[in-house]
């Protein structure tokens, strides 16, 4: 690795704290177990091609795995040992919670020890790319049966660059939706129906807002309705952030932003312009901030340091925003409150919207055996693997029938998921704005969005004043 490539890497590791806050997806707030490593060993199989090297991928060939999310990491063990089983390439997977796992995996690029396959995030891809330390997957593709169309519409696609090279095959999608602490919505005289029927507007928040206050609870035991609440006694808020916003917000702010008319890139992926400036998310994020101050939001204080998730689990958020990869989390033993989901609020452009991201599994340039690594890749991204992800109902997969059986599982499991596939099944989703600048725009704005929620700088001045920095990184 050339002195520019390792300096540049560098410069991604000093700002992953920050990008960790604003790309939160898949962080899997309970995904911090020990490192899960495991080794799916077996020895049958001979159908590997040869690579033109010393030695044909196959038997005796080892990959390195590396995932975040332990919830996953069982059934992605049991793919391992199916794929095992049928070519005799050994699968190592090792698992790290969402912060230590890119800074490990940028420590190993930096020292060339990356493992040869990992899952990769949209945030990320665009940088690693501009480090040089991904394989292009097309001449795997080409010399393949894979069919980058078996997906859902779009997510393939993210995963081509400007100049056609693609460096990844879809694994699984998610989406965002309301979360309902149910005995709270009973003891305000709400419903699970009543949150599938809300609109939203950033002016006076239209029936969501209402919904909000009637659902925030002062020490004396006043709503937010009241004209005697009191905001500084807080003891349960209608609604609860998942995290500090940063740049994006796919769990907080992205879908009120969009449903009221704002778009993130001139284009996407790769635009040249990024719309900081826009009236319309400055209204939005308006918002939030002046619904923290009201007491019915939770202080971004008390997020960023017990987190947005355990307030809702606690029983101190009545509702909040998360994403599909979550559902097992907030339904599970760890969550102390009745839960169900509904679709995020109509914004004024009529709709309710949600982003939708999708991981890949790539591969990297220190892949010994590339053969072998594709192998893996392309029965990660084929109905064999999928189909068992989707049994196991952890996250939504990428091809649309192993995505029905994950929401069969739910529906077995009691959970009504269709919260979250709504917006597939009504075209409203948007896309994770993709750039090859995401960690530089996220240590901008991640800050500026902190000051917002905090109340020390209004929306427009806050976004307003570090909207032309953003371009110039992006170019234009």
């Amino acid at each position: 690795m050339n002195r520019m490539k390792y300096l540049r890497l560098l410069a991604v590791l000093a700002v992953l704290a920050m990008l960790a806050t604003a790309c939160n997806s898949r962080t899997g707030d309970d995904a911090d177990e020990a490192d899960g490593e495991d080794t799916a060993a077996a020895d049958s199989g001979d159908d590997a091609e040869d690579d033109g090297g010393d030695a044909p991928a196959g038997d005796g060939a080892t990959i390195e795995y590396w995932l975040w999310d332990a919830n996953q990491q069982p059934f992605y063990e049991e793919c391992a040992t199916a794929f095992t089983d049928e070519t005799g390439i050994n699968i190592e997977i090792s698992q790290f919670g969402w912060g230590d796992y890119w800074t490990n995996l940028t420590t190993s690029f930096a020292s060339d020890t990356a493992p040869d396959v990992f899952t990769n995030h949209l945030a990320r891809y665009p940088e690693q790319v501009e480090s040089g330390v991904l394989l292009p997957l097309n001449d795997f593709i080409d010399g393949s049966d894979v069919d980058t169309e078996q997906y859902f519409a779009g997510l393939a696609e993210l995963w081509v660059v400007p100049e056609g090279d693609r460096f990844g095959l879809p694994k699984d999608f998610d989406t965002v939706a309301l979360v309902l602490n149910t005995d709270a919505l009973e003891e305000a005289g709400l419903s699970t129906e009543d949150a599938a029927n809300l609109d939203w507007n950033p002016d006076d928040g239209g029936s969501f807002g209402e919904f909000i206050a009637q659902l925030s609870v002062d020490g004396n035991g006043n709503t937010g309705t009241s004209p005697d609440f009191d905001p500084s006694n807080v003891t349960q808020y209608g609604f609860g952030i998942e995290g500090p916003f940063g740049a994006f917000g796919q769990t907080t702010f992205s879908g009120f932003a969009v449903s009221n008319g704002y778009q993130a890139l001139n284009e996407n992926p790769f635009g040249d312009q990024a719309n900081f400036d826009s009236p319309e998310l400055h209204a939005t994020i308006q918002w939030f901030a002046d619904n923290i101050e009201a007491g019915f939001i939770t202080p971004i204080e008390d997020v960023e340091s017990l987190g947005g998730t355990t307030l809702f689990q606690n029983g101190t958020a009545a509702t909040m925003t998360n994403g599909s990869w979550m559902i097992n989390t907030l339904t599970g033993d760890e969550t102390e409150v009745p839960v169900e989901f509904a679709p995020l609020p109509e914004g004024p452009t009529g709709e309710s919207r949600s982003m939708f991201n999708g991981l890949a599994d790539s591969i990297t340039q220190s892949a010994e055996d590339p053969e072998a690594a594709w192998q893996w890749v392309e029965y990660l991204a084929s109905t064999a693997c999928q189909d068992v992800i989707g049994e196991a109902a952890v996250v939504f997969p990428a091809i649309p029938s192993s995505a029905e059986i994950a929401q069969n599982a739910h529906e077995s499991n009691g959970v009504d998921v269709s919260a979250f596939t709504s917006y597939v099944e009504n075209d409203t989703t948007f896309l994770f704005p993709i750039t090859d600048s995401a960690s530089q725009i996220e240590d901008i704005v991640g800050p500026v969005m902190q000051q917002i929620l905090r109340g020390e700088v209004s929306a427009a001045d806050g976004l307003g004043g570090v909207a032309d920095q953003v371009n110039s990184i992006l170019g234009s």
